[in-house]
């Protein structure tokens, strides 16, 4: 899922930033990987922790080997210890999807391990943990619509409101995804990932495991399938399809169907990826109406689609499926327990205003320390993020003619060749044309 969401948001970004939402997403995998074994799975997951926070009973990941395993006797505790790491890194590498095209790269990396540490360590273990007041409550979420999903969405949303709007150009380049591939690739690679994701984390091999991958297929391709026909009715031109919007449907099936994936049957599954997409479709007009930039949609995409999910387990979950592997809970809606919704309310509702809140804190401080300021120059914004700050590209001849022909010294002496430059561009493309 990791490559896959760096792919993903590579593709739908502009090719002088398309490198950089790469690199973030492997340079994220070490960041949380760090924090993991310093301190993240102790406060994540320990098992003598308060109601609000674990302690530090695992800290530089001590004692994971000889431990009992949380919430199952089945497998070794390492083993859900690397598990769970992934679901972290999935998280963090959604939420920095907000830097696309103007963040600086330093201070994100800075913000990975804070954001780790303050907001998905506490929410995870108020949703997972034994003692986590969310599960005692009552709470359901099968894997990670409050934790990851709900928390990074919303923090992409601060980020985006903090860093500020993009340097202007046409409506049609700011929002084009400049590789369709890109974004075809990362959402096969994240769909194949989901299975693990979702199923695994029953922590047993199962019909309910089985169960669950079914469950999120069919989420997915109903998700999918829904965004097509609004795009096919609703969007200018009409009556056209776009494998951007298969991709960004299926991914929001996916998103929804994530926190009741152990708990529904499968033909609710149908509900979670209509309602999900449909939500997410129509949810992208809310950055328009504060006039917020989120270029990659991902509020959109995970904070409403995760909260939708959640809201959704709280009426569909039966009672019955978790019983299959001995779990027990009291069910949702269709089982009399309309208490449920109010639970799923109170845990989606508490994870979004804890992560707005944390972020924003966030940052605002670091925006503040000299070295960490969160965005680059207008210049480099121009150029492209990975002209700004790394030393290769996505498309290497493209940017070198790119260069060549346009991004050459200024000096009065050299305004001509400029000029002799940018005719000779123009002819060549009228000539590709003919």
């Amino acid at each position: 899922m990791i490559p896959g969401i760096g792919l993903f948001y590579s593709g739908m970004t502009k090719r002088k930033s398309a490198l950089s939402l790469l690199w973030l997403s492997l340079m994220t995998t070490a960041v949380t990987s760090f924090q993991w074994f310093l301190i993240g799975y102790s406060l994540s997951f320990s098992q003598s922790g308060s109601r609000f926070i674990g302690n530090f009973a695992h800290i530089i990941s001590i004692n994971v080997l000889n431990e009992s395993t949380f919430g199952t006797a089945n497998i070794p505790h390492i083993v859900f210890y690397i598990f769970q790491l992934m679901f972290a890194i999935t998280a963090a590498a959604i939420a920095i999807g907000a830097t696309s095209e103007r963040g600086r790269i330093w201070p994100t990396i800075v913000f990975v391990f804070l954001w780790s540490t303050f907001v998905y360590n506490f929410v995870a273990y108020w949703t997972w943990s034994i003692n986590g007041w969310a599960n005692v409550l009552g709470a359901l979420d099968h894997a990670g619509g409050v934790p990851v999903h709900i928390t990074a969405g919303t923090s992409a949303l601060v980020y985006s409101l903090v860093l500020g709007k993009r340097q202007p150009v046409t409506r049609i380049e700011q929002n084009r995804p400049h590789n369709i591939n890109s974004i075809f690739i990362g959402t096969a690679l994240s769909w194949f990932g989901w299975f693990g994701f979702n199923s695994g984390s029953g922590l047993v091999i199962s019909s309910r495991a089985a169960l669950v991958c079914v469950v999120t297929n069919l989420a997915a391709c109903a998700g999918g399938f829904t965004w097509c026909m609004l795009d096919y009715f609703l969007f200018k031109p009409k009556y056209k399809f776009t494998l951007f919007g298969f991709c960004m449907g299926s991914m929001a099936g996916l998103v929804c169907i994530t926190p009741g994936s152990g708990y529904v049957s499968i033909p609710v599954s149908l509900i979670f990826g209509i309602s999900g997409s449909t939500c997410v479709y129509f949810g992208r007009q809310i950055k328009i109406f504060f006039k917020i930039d989120d270029p990659l949609d991902i509020f959109a995409q995970h904070a409403i689609g995760g909260f939708v999910g959640c809201l959704l387990t709280g009426i569909f979950a039966q009672k019955y499926i978790p019983a299959i592997d001995q779990v027990n809970i009291t069910g949702g809606w269709l089982d009399g327990n309309w208490m449920q919704i109010v639970y799923q309310l109170i845990l989606a509702s508490t994870g979004f205003v804890w992560s707005f809140v944390i972020t924003l804190i966030i940052l605002l401080i670091m925006n503040k320390i000299p070295g960490l300021t969160l965005r680059t120059s207008i210049d480099g914004e121009i150029q492209g993020i990975d002209y700004d700050q790394f030393n290769e590209y996505t498309h290497d001849y493209i940017e070198f003619q790119r260069d060549l022909y346009v991004t050459v010294p200024k000096p009065l002496f050299m305004n001509n060749l400029i000029t002799v430059a940018t005719v000779i561009r123009q002819n060549r493309t009228q000539n590709d044309r003919n």
